[in-house]
């Protein structure tokens, strides 16, 4: 693959060129209906169509499920390409190169060969752990003792470790140098004074589980200790090394896309053992994370793989510890249309003892059964923690909240949270959000709604201005002076000044091209909520007089806002002369 970053107006143009119709097509057959294109949704189970294409705009959007994006966005989900690939697949469709932007550095032809042939160590080291897994009948009695059928551990490519020093470092040295095998992360050098220096196996008398990226190549191992002295550490990961970063990679996650015939959730559980058990029980969808907590980058690749996570968790002490960090660093990247939930087994049980106990069946009813939402966990636990009998409790109660809600994007499920926050502490939401900065918390009334409705959008005119532009970007030609809408304070401003100025630059754009520009970013989560709605008619001229009316109110409560500030300096500080007519206009205007 070639180095450097992709230049944003070739991802632009290639959104323009490309038909979201035929992509979509060609991997889900769609049905005319009315300007429109229809299909059951390919995401999730249904039986009537929820799933709508829009070749005007080039996006498609699920009312059942959520999903919705542009052609790049439906490709990820649909065929679980990350956002380079994605790209790459459609410039190839059309016929193209992918150009890279110039002086952004890649790696040295000298720095692609040392990551080459760390892969082809790691890979071959892969190879060296099977085959000694097979000449030894402790590992293998092992396996047998956890029930681990051989089909299971063939699929995971599970090893052993024979025990000694020099196994694994004596062969390897006569293929590879000595950097290499400890830039492996496979070998462990003592001293690093080559003189004095010993260099020995880092893995001994260990199951060995080989660690794979998404492209199912090897970038580590876990390796499961055989031996019973309590001096060792059960399990050990490889360390951070060229090819391995723990805090962004999850176990079994390239396994659960190739085996899982239709990937529309994944199931997080705490190590390889629990991941190898369900997927022998044909539960192929769980991972595992390497050692560390759940962080936000994982959180990123499960939800750019599926619209459902599901953390499973030991119902014990540490379990629900993990399960809160794991909350916690899923609060910034909440995104409506995606759930998060917790499952908490029965004590002394973990996924690899309950499935054998009470099959698959009855294992995945409990994901809906007895797992509970984020908003459910998040609100119960933060009870748990807070005595709100009196009113210094709801205060310390209060300020908890706050201290989290600041973290979620502006979204519904936030909304939510906040509603049924404020009503567990007997206050209502604007009372529960005073203090907080309009960044911090969200100005948007709590809904009980799950989807925005034309209603909704109404009554908020800059929502309803965003939403027209993402219907019909040409719109932006009645916007004469960006600036009051730029210098307002009014909730949602921001985003609406961004969006005309990105239009203004390129004139020839769609809500794709639009949507794209601000993915992963804090303006995504809004304005997938916003493209969802539809205009109630064609009419250009109605639409165009229903815009201007929004941006007329704005520049009024933009004006009414100068004023209310002029007046409060006038009545503390006093006005300068410029100021006062400044004032003096302004209240012409009005």
């Amino acid at each position: 693959m070639a180095s450097g970053r992709i230049p944003q107006d070739f991802i632009d143009d290639l959104l323009l060129r490309v038909d979201i119709v035929e992509v979509i097509n060609a991997r889900v057959p769609l049905k005319k209906k009315g300007k429109d294109y229809a299909a059951c949704c390919p995401f999730h189970n249904e039986k009537s169509a929820s799933f709508y294409v829009r070749q005007d705009q080039q996006y498609y959007n699920c009312f059942g499920c959520e999903a919705g994006g542009s052609a790049l966005s439906f490709l990820m989900e649909y065929e679980h390409l990350d956002y380079v690939e994605a790209i790459e697949s459609l410039a190839d469709s059309l016929g193209i190169q992918v150009p890279r932007e110039k002086g952004v550095k890649g790696p040295s032809q000298e720095q692609q060969k040392r990551t080459k042939d760390l892969f082809n160590l790691m890979d071959e080291a892969n190879d060296f752990y099977q085959i000694q897994l097979k000449a030894s009948s402790k590992a293998i009695d092992y396996l047998k003792g956890r029930e681990l059928s051989g089909d299971i551990s063939k699929r995971f490519n599970i090893g052993y470790a024979p025990d000694g020093f020099n196994h694994f470092y004596q062969p390897f040295l006569k293929q590879y140098s000595e950097q290499q095998l400890v830039d492996s992360g496979l070998v462990i050098r003592k001293d690093e004074d080559p003189k004095n220096s010993k260099v020995y196996d880092r893995y001994r008398d260990r199951i060995m589980f080989p660690i794979r990226n998404r492209k199912g190549q090897v970038i580590g191992f876990g390796g499961r200790v055989l031996s019973k002295d309590t001096h060792q550490a059960k399990y050990i990961n490889s360390p951070e090394t060229t090819l391995f970063h723990k805090g962004s990679e999850l176990y079994g996650l390239y396994e659960a896309r190739k085996f899982t015939q239709k990937l529309e959730r994944i199931v997080v559980v705490e190590g390889y053992m629990d991941v190898i058990a369900l997927a022998q029980f044909d539960v192929s969808y769980a991972v595992a994370t390497l050692g560390t907590a759940t962080t936000p980058t994982h959180i990123k690749q499960l939800f750019r793989a599926v619209p459902e996570v599901i953390f499973c968790f030991d119902g014990d002490r540490a379990g629900r510890e993990a399960a809160w960090r794991a909350l916690n660093n899923a609060l910034p990247e909440i995104q409506d249309g995606k759930e998060i939930r917790f499952l908490f087994l029965p004590d002394g049980e973990d996924p690899d003892t309950q499935i054998r106990k009470i099959g698959k069946t009855q294992f995945e009813e409990s994901f809906t059964d007895d797992a509970l939402s984020l908003t459910d966990y998040f609100v119960e636990t933060l009870h748990q923690q807070n005595n709100i009998s009196s009113g210094e409790g709801k205060a310390r109660f209060h300020e908890d909240a706050i201290k989290y809600l600041k973290n979620i994007p502006d979204t519904f499920i936030k909304d939510q949270l906040v509603s049924r926050l404020s009503a567990l502490i007997g206050v209502n939401t604007r009372a529960f959000l005073k203090g907080a900065t309009q960044k911090e918390i969200s100005n948007r009334t709590a809904q009980n709604t799950s989807r925005i409705g034309n209603r909704e959008v109404r009554h908020t005119p800059i929502r309803y201005a965003i939403s027209l532009l993402l219907s019909n970007p040409d719109l932006v030609k009645f916007v004469d002076n960006i600036e009051p809408i730029a210098l307002s304070h009014l909730p949602g401003s921001d985003l609406l000044a961004t969006l005309i100025e990105a239009i203004q630059e390129k004139p020839q754009t769609n809500a794709a091209v639009l949507m794209e520009r601000w993915k992963n970013t804090e303006y995504e989560a809004p304005l997938i909520q916003l493209m969802k709605w539809q205009p109630e008619t064609e009419d250009s001229e109605v639409l165009a007089n229903e815009f201007k009316d929004c941006i007329k109110y704005i520049h009024k409560r933009t004006n009414e806002q100068n004023v209310e500030s002029l007046i409060h300096k006038e009545r503390t500080d006093g006005l300068s002369e410029q100021e006062r007519k400044q004032l003096v206009f302004l209240l012409q205007q009005k």
